[in-house]
């Protein structure tokens, strides 16, 4: 039977994610109450700017005073769509403390400082949700966090921001360089005015960082998360992965060691396969690849931002918080039992794609390979073409590697850079998924 009052729902943001949560609660609130078992009711909105028109939202809730609004005592959930470190985290905290159970889209703080907030909400009984944090509209965190609990998960990996996925796409289909991919990214609105955070890899590492947390059951903080961005990525890299049956992704990466011992967490560019299932993700979308022991491979794929796709991320948690609160009960909290270390970028083994400029004269590929021997980097296949257009004047050297540590990769590539031979290393691009 329907409970007759009302659960209380405050939005912290009404932005682009807010103001269409906001649209979804009063358009379907006949169907979020029966599958609740009660009504929701919008009961204040918290803004920087009051003065702004908000379309089918009622003026008397807009109010600048989030904090009066977290203390007010008989709001069931507070839905944080605002971002950021401060005041969200301070807003969560006193959420917490006031009665409210908390629904957050907020990567950066999570990914951050997700001890405090899944410590204040054991504290205090209350729930913390977070699936709009990574990967939009994907059912990710659920899956990770309850259908996968009896699994031990070894790997997840996957493309989680749209605006990079969208510019490779862009230069791997039409030959595009990176300036011209990001310029048609901002024209279509899926690159920010300044697009640092996508393009260097931090939102990509931020959503690493939770989701290795949550599959691992062991805490990974931001700065645990090796990133590389994407920028250097250029139409040769592409040329030279098209011709290994590749294309280049930028790949956040999860790992537990193979001796189970420690995990690693990492965010770079990378070429995959054709034949992965990660390889065919085109535009903006989201995909994640998960290995599991038992389950085996998983993929989870769909769009990873937008107004409406985290909305309904929002408001799938939002479904389920409420019916832990007619229940008397609350969700999973966080899981950190195992305590794993993670390992520095250093141990992590893989495959590797070197291009040299070398001078072209004979017995640099012999100089090259010993330098590769001599610090323990098997190499695979190597290929060598002249530049016709300078006759003479150098030639391109490429290395393809077994796979290695990245330490030791490290060291043969600044022992390279130190022959007088080499006259530059062009790019590195790891190559996973294989």
């Amino acid at each position: 039977m329907m409970r007759t009052r009302p659960l209380k729902v405050a939005l912290l943001g009404c932005g682009v994610v807010g103001s269409e949560v906001a649209r979804i609660m009063t358009t379907h609130a006949d169907d979020l109450a029966a599958r609740i078992g009660a009504p929701v009711e919008l009961a204040g909105v918290a803004v920087r700017r009051p003065s702004k028109v908000r379309e089918g939202i009622d003026p008397s809730l807009i109010t600048t005073d989030a904090t009066a609004l977290v203390k007010r005592g008989d709001i069931d959930v507070i839905v944080e769509v605002i971002g950021g470190i401060e005041p969200a985290r301070t807003l969560i905290t006193t959420a917490f403390e006031h009665g409210a159970s908390v629904v957050s889209a907020n990567k950066a703080l999570l990914a951050q400082d997700g001890e405090t907030l899944h410590a204040a909400a054991e504290q205090h009984g209350r729930d913390l949700y977070y699936e709009a944090a990574v990967a939009g509209a994907i059912p990710l965190i659920r899956p990770l966090r309850e259908s996968l609990a009896g699994d031990k998960i070894n790997r997840v990996m996957g493309i989680v921001n749209g605006t990079t996925n969208f510019i490779l796409d862009k230069m791997d289909s039409t030959g595009a360089g990176y300036s011209e991919a990001l310029d048609e990214a901002t024209a279509l609105g899926y690159a920010e005015a300044d697009p640092t955070a996508d393009v260097e890899g931090y939102d990509a590492a931020a959503k690493a960082a939770i989701l290795a947390g949550i599959a691992f059951h062991t805490r990974v903080r931001l700065d645990d998360v090796y990133r590389e961005g994407m920028t250097e990525v250029t139409a040769s890299d592409f040329a030279s992965a098209k011709r290994m049956g590749c294309t280049i992704k930028l790949l956040a990466i999860c790992e537990r060691a193979a001796d189970g011992e420690s995990v690693t967490a990492r965010v770079h560019p990378a070429m995959i396969p054709l034949s992965h299932p990660l390889a065919s993700v085109r535009e903006a979308y989201n995909a994640v690849f998960v290995e599991a022991e038992a389950a085996g491979r998983l993929m989870f794929y769909g769009p990873g931002a937008g107004g409406s796709p985290t909305a309904s991320a929002v408001l799938g948690d939002l479904v389920a918080v409420c019916r832990n609160k007619l229940a008397e009960a609350t969700g999973p909290g966080e899981s950190a039992y195992t305590q794993l270390p993670v390992s520095p970028m250093g141990e992590v083994v893989t495959r590797y794609h070197i291009s040299l400029d070398v001078a072209d004269k004979p017995g640099v590929l012999a100089q090259v390979a010993t330098v590769f021997a001599e610090h323990g980097v098997s190499i695979d296949t190597v290929r060598q073409q002249g530049h016709p257009e300078k006759a003479g004047d150098g030639a391109s050297l490429v290395v393809v590697t077994h796979r290695a540590p990245d330490a030791a990769l490290s060291g043969t590539v600044e022992a390279l850079r130190k022959l007088d031979t080499v006259r530059g290393v062009a790019s590195i691009m790891r190559v996973e998924g294989e």
